[in-house]
């Protein structure tokens, strides 16, 4: 299934979730705190929050949809690192390669403090555990190993402007339905961050 159309249901999923008013998980979580975010072509110094991805504070509890979020995030970043490890070698363009660089350690950053979140979420984190298969379209890795030298910049521009796309669509829908207002503030800013890599990306010659 393309990455959008499995993007477009689980969205669709997560409104309803939020419209059924899903109550939150029975017991509070412990939640890290996540870092600012960082301008797009910087990496976050020393990992995500004051002490790295282990520091917590305590938050909200978090709800099923929360943990649906947190773990679609973490399969779509693992398939964002795929996708820019399959070109980084083979990229020309200058600022493509600082641009796909910094979205690599960014979401590395994000990745580890995420996988870190989720144990704290209790039972309810069993409802997300599906969601960290299938994300992104195979067809596009496929494009990228194959791609001739030639065509690789334009082929790594648009599969992962798609990719981002589809990220921040995501955290947009996460923003409106979300309960734990850390992970909301987390999808605001990947929506904010994802949406400024897609024009760079659109952008780029």
């Amino acid at each position: 299934m393309p990455c959008r159309t499995r993007l477009v249901s689980l969205v669709a999923a997560l409104l309803l979730t939020g419209a059924c008013g899903g109550s939150p998980t029975s017991s509070p979580s412990v939640v890290p705190q996540p870092a600012p975010a960082s301008p797009v072509g910087t990496a976050s110094p020393g990992g995500v929050g004051s002490g790295g991805a282990g520091s917590a504070v305590a938050g909200d509890a978090m709800s099923g949809i929360d943990v649906v979020f947190l773990s679609t995030m973490v399969g779509h970043s693992e398939r964002t690192l795929q996708i820019v490890a399959l070109a980084r070698d083979r990229v020309r363009d200058d600022a493509l390669r600082t641009l796909a660089a910094a979205i690599e350690a960014t979401e590395a950053d994000e990745l580890s403090a995420m996988r870190g979140w989720l144990p704290t979420a209790g039972p309810g984190a069993s409802a997300g555990n599906h969601q960290h298969e299938g994300h992104g379209d195979d067809a596009a890795l496929d494009r990228l190993r194959t791609a001739p030298d030639a065509d690789v910049d334009r082929a790594l521009r648009e599969v992962l402007a798609d990719h981002q796309r589809a990220a921040a669509d995501l955290a947009r829908a996460q923003v409106g339905v979300g309960r734990n207002e850390q992970i909301r503030d987390l999808a605001r800013r990947i929506e904010q961050s994802r949406t400024a890599e897609v024009e760079l990306l659109r952008g780029t010659p």
